[in-house]
């Protein structure tokens, strides 16, 4: 039954993911980064808040694995060149891992 819930928060992350780095990815992926820095906040918050299991894998392995995206963020770190691709993955990793971080701390408020 846990699958499911995996099915359903993916349907809603992967569209949500498309349609936003359609709009925003240019010269700069920003619809990919921006959907990496949200997904790890929420990812770093449903942890945080202790989510059930059937809950964690409808936001958290659903929509959070599904509207994330690694494989779009190394294609186009690696297609950039290593200047601007180096700068795509600081401007990635460094604000995504301070997002979970920050994201976790707000769910452990409450």
């Amino acid at each position: 039954m846990t699958w499911l819930f995996v099915v359903l928060g993916a349907a809603v992350g992967a569209p949500l993911r498309y349609v936003l780095g359609h709009l925003l990815d240019d010269r700069m992926p920003s619809g990919t980064m921006l959907v990496n820095w949200v997904g790890s906040f929420l990812l770093g918050w449903f942890t945080a808040l202790g989510l059930g299991d059937h809950l964690m894998a409808l936001l958290g392995t659903g929509f959070c694995g599904a509207f994330t995206t690694y494989s779009s963020f190394a294609v186009q770190s690696y297609d950039r060149g290593r200047g601007l691709g180096t700068t795509i993955v600081l401007l990635t990793l460094g604000p995504a891992l301070f997002l979970c971080a920050s994201g976790f701390a707000l769910g452990s408020l409450a």
